[in-house]
Order: C-alpha cells, then structure tokens, then sequence
C-alpha cells in the first residue's frame, strides 16, 4: 500500500507526544564463508566480512531517521552464532572473537552486537560447548557484544543438560561482571526466531539471507495514549483500537526499513512490532494494562488483559504488512518498564505471574533480577519452567534473569539508561536441585509431531 502525507504527519506527532520511535534498525549479516582452522584467520574474516557489509549502516540510519524525522534509537547488528562460525575451536578462541566483535562493533559506531551464541535444543558439539564456557568471560571483557542460548523447541523438547549448565553460567556471569550487568547481555530461549532485531537475542539464522535489514519498532506509549482515548467500550472495542494503533505503527516501521535497505543496496527482512517498554514515564506496557481497568499490573486479570493486547497488537501488524516477524507482541521485562517497578514494589507481581503472564505474550522472563545468593539450579528450574510453556505452546519464551551479587529482596540495582532500575524478587525457597541433575532432555511434546 502507498503511503500518504497525512499518515507521515500522524506518525510524526506520535513521536514528538506519545514516545515512538523505531526501537532499532538491525542488519544481519551471515559469517558461513568465514570459518577456517587457523584461529587468527577466522578472526580476520569475521572482521574483514562486517566491514565490508556494515561499514555504512550507522550512517545510512541516521539519514533515514533525518529524512522521516522519526527517531531511531539504536543501530546493531546480528551475526550467525558463532559456535556455528568457530566450531572446534578452543575456549580462548571464542572469548578472542568476542573480543574482535566488541571491538569491530565500536568502530561502526554499532550500539550493540548480538549472535555470541549457540543452538543447542537438542545436543552440544564441542563448539557448542566451548562457546558456552567462554560467556562469562567473554561478557566480562567485551561492552556491546550480546549472547544467547536456544536450549529448547518444539520438534526437539528441552536440552536439560545445556538448562543445568545455563544456570552456572548465569552465575558465573553474574560474578564476573559489575553489578551482574553481563547478565543484561545474556538470554536463554526456546524456540528461538532466526531474525529476531531486538537484543539481547538478535542473531542471524542459518536460513537468513547474505545480509538483511529486520526493523524492531516500539509504541507502547502510542497505545496507551489510543487507550486512554478510547473511554469505557467494552473488549471488542479496545482490541479494535490497539488494532488501528498497530497497524499505524507496523507501516511506520517498514517505511524505515524498506527505505533503509534501499540506500544500503541489501534485502528488506522483517518488521518484529513489539511492544518494547522504557523506563521512560507514559512508555510501558504495564501501565497499558492498568489503563484497560485495573488497579495495578499483576493483579487478577492481568494475564487476560496482556492476552488481549498482544493478540490485537499482532492482529493490526498482519494487516499492515505482509512481512512481520521477529517476536512481535508485548514485552514485560521488568527493569526496563517503570510500571513494571511499580507493581513489584508494591507486592502486586512476582515471578510466578511473570511466568503465568509469558503463556501469553512476547518472550518470557526478562530483566528479572533476583537475590545475589540464588542457587544455581533454581535459575535452571526457572529456565526449565519457561522452556515448558514455549515448547508446549509453539512459541518462543526466554529468560533474562540477573542474580546481583550481595543484593537481597526489596533492595534495587540501576543500570541507567533503557536497562532501567531493577528491583530484587523473590524466587522459591525449595531446592529444584534434585530435578535438574537429572540432565538429559525432556522429549518433545505430542503436539510436536506434527507432520
């Protein structure tokens, strides 16, 4: 559909009064011809393949956003995982490439780098393994390089012995770095998507094109604000009023897009709409729900209201545009979203109704922070339980969980910026650990034999 003068005009005054912007415009970039015995080769390939594909991309988003007068917050990149790239390779090889990664991202003028990472739902290689084992130190030493871990999927069931070593590496992670912020950087899934924008799980699949352009666009303040607008209707009514804010925001974001693969000369991807609160007053998805008649997110009819709002936000972005993916739908991370505080410090949210709410929208458990002196294995039950409700219901869920060390319930921890302010929540004081030693992989599901 073409695009007309008054919708621009519309979109630019969401972003001067209702905090939209394009939350990030990604280029993914397949490292495949970059693999080679000799570690310092597969280093100066790596290096040499994202300066010939991305040395232009920091500049040629700030035009599109000049051009449009939308704001566009971060510029990244996404590369296949690397225990795929650096296969065989040793331990100190991938905290090497970490270290070039961090580095080359710097140069581009990159905010953030995801792809550190492997795809293990179903077993590990040496690479797999060895990757794994470098992250703590790997985050420790790098600023813009981002991990993430797939351990489980639908046709695959749950890898419980990459689940049992994930909460180790947490820790580890936790303990290397200030604050536990590597730990920002890290995520844990389940059905991981191939060309998700958003970090810290962007990376690009082994199915992607040469290079591509994913846009990750976020408007939770937009809906709001249509919400607020829309008075007292009944459900119906406010799904259709996020559905038209939807669809306004997903043409927005391919508009980006579109116009920025056109000036790099690469293919256009996806548009992943979701929902990506900050800690920014009027920008979370908490206080989205509370504008739908509740007193406080986390109370009864919290999950209802999120299911509504991530099926009318998905319901509006399919109209818009033939090419939505990613993730798509409603974010609740925790730190990140100033509602979300609220309702922790006010006792209205835990993470059993985190998790409850995850059955329903985007992601999972996200810029969680927990007490420094969580065991390991109970993050592993955590990752567990989430894997579950992925795998079972044919989506993706994830884990972004932080245990700050020396930090106990009711204190908090800030990280500044769209990281937020995290407050300390309770996890179960029974032991999973009995549970998780067990290893092996939990089978796939019935519903995963589906051919």
């Amino acid at each position: 559909m073409p695009y007309d003068s008054n919708e621009i005009i519309e979109t630019i005054h969401m972003t001067e009064v209702e905090h939209l912007d394009i939350r990030t415009v990604t280029m993914g970039i397949s490292l495949r011809d970059c693999t080679s015995r000799d570690p310092k080769q597969l280093i100066n390939n790596i290096r040499e393949k994202l300066f010939s594909k991305a040395e232009h991309h920091v500049k040629t988003v700030e035009t599109v956003s000049r051009d449009f007068g939308i704001p566009i917050a971060n510029k990244r990149i996404a590369v296949t995982p690397i225990a795929i790239i650096a296969d065989g390779h040793s331990i100190e090889t991938m905290i090497e490439v970490a270290n070039m990664l961090d580095k080359c991202a710097a140069e581009l003028g990159i905010d953030y780098l995801g792809g550190f990472g492997a795809l293990v739902q179903k077993g590990m290689t040496i690479g797999d393994s060895n990757l794994i084992q470098s992250i703590p130190d790997a985050l420790a030493s790098t600023h813009r390089v981002c991990s993430s871990v797939n351990i489980a999927s639908t046709k695959a069931g749950i890898n419980m012995d990459a689940v049992g070593i994930m909460g180790h590496i947490i820790k580890q992670t936790a303990e290397k770095t200030d604050k536990a912020i590597g730990c920002c950087k890290l995520v844990v899934f389940a059905n991981a998507v191939e060309d998700n924008p958003f970090i810290a799980g962007a990376f690009h699949g082994i199915s992607e094109p040469e290079v591509v352009i994913n846009v990750g666009i976020s408007g939770p303040g937009v809906v709001l604000n249509a919400i607020k607008q829309a008075g007292t209707g009944d459900f119906g009514a406010l799904s259709e009023v996020i559905k038209r804010t939807s669809f306004k925001v997903t043409r927005m974001g391919e508009m980006v897009g579109r116009k920025a693969s056109e000036y790099l000369g690469v293919p256009f991807g996806i548009v992943d709409l979701s929902l990506a609160p900050t800690p920014a007053e009027g920008d979370s998805v908490a206080d989205i729900i509370e504008a739908m008649g509740l007193e406080r997110c986390g109370c009864h009819g919290t999950t209802a209201a999120l299911m509504l709002l991530n099926d009318a936000v998905k319901k509006g972005g399919l109209m818009a545009s033939s090419y939505v993916g990613g993730l798509s739908g409603a974010f609740i991370p925790v730190s990140e979203d100033a509602g979300m505080i609220r309702a922790v410090e006010a006792g209205a949210i835990s993470i059993d109704k985190l998790e409850a709410m995850t059955a329903v929208c985007s992601v999972g458990l996200d810029m969680v922070a927990v007490p420094g002196d969580t065991p390991a294995e109970t993050i592993s039950g955590i990752i567990a339980d989430e894997a579950a409700i992925g795998v079972v219901n044919h989506k993706t869920t994830a884990v972004r969980l932080i245990p700050v060390p020396g930090m106990m319930v009711g204190q908090s921890v800030d990280y500044g910026g769209l990281l937020g302010t995290a407050p300390i929540m309770a996890v179960s004081k029974f032991s999973s650990s009995n549970f998780i030693k067990r290893g092996g992989r939990i089978p796939a599901p019935a519903s995963g034999i589906n051919n």
